[in-house]
């Protein structure tokens, strides 16, 4: 289902207590959120209990900035392999385990390559995770709105990202700040059981 919606239900928005605060690594990684810590490879972690309607769960972010950056795709998958490592979900322990890890990695590089051909390339990748819900976010300075491509067409070739965005999510949307140029495309995808 394509949505508009900034938020999925039951969702308050963005993560509270945020107030803007960033925090940066020296590898271009940064974090939003109540505690940010460098882990061994570098990239910094927030860990927060209660945002964004989890009350009980801890939800973990990671950010990404491409400021500067080329190759901007391998890069976002890396950095998603990355906080999925952190997170348990790789090495997967099975298949199923498995395709949710590569659900997420083809996410992003759907989200990212559409910023990269439709938007004037992506700003930054925010992802999130509690125990049920990986949330991918792109944000990016284009003004066009991301929709699947109808009717779908499976056997020609481009226009399939957000057809697979689609497929494979929970639910996905787009943010727009007022009298601001630019978006935030959303997924959300089940975490593994």
């Amino acid at each position: 289902m394509s949505t508009t919606r900034p938020y999925s239900p039951g969702d308050r928005g963005p993560e509270s207590g945020d107030g803007g605060a960033s925090g940066a690594s020296g590898d271009g990684v940064s974090v939003s959120g109540h505690s940010a810590a460098p882990t061994a490879d570098g990239v910094s972690v927030t860990v927060s209990a209660g945002d964004a309607g989890v009350p009980s769960a801890a939800r973990s972010a990671r950010r990404l900035s491409f400021e500067g950056e080329s190759a901007v795709v391998p890069l976002a998958r890396d950095f998603a392999r990355q906080a999925l490592h952190a997170w348990g979900w790789l090495p997967a322990a099975g298949a199923d385990r498995r395709a949710a890890a590569e659900d997420v990695l083809l996410v992003v590089s759907e989200l990212v390559t559409n910023a990269c051909l439709h938007a004037e390339g992506p700003e930054e990748l925010r992802i999130s995770c509690d125990n049920k819900v990986l949330r991918v976010e792109v944000s990016d300075r284009g003004a066009g709105q991301p929709a699947p491509r109808t009717p779908h067409r499976a056997g020609r070739p481009g226009g399939h990202g957000m057809f697979i965005v689609q497929r494979l999510c929970l639910d996905w949307g787009v943010v727009r700040a007022p009298g601001v140029t630019g978006k935030t495309v959303w997924a959300e995808l089940g975490a593994p059981a």
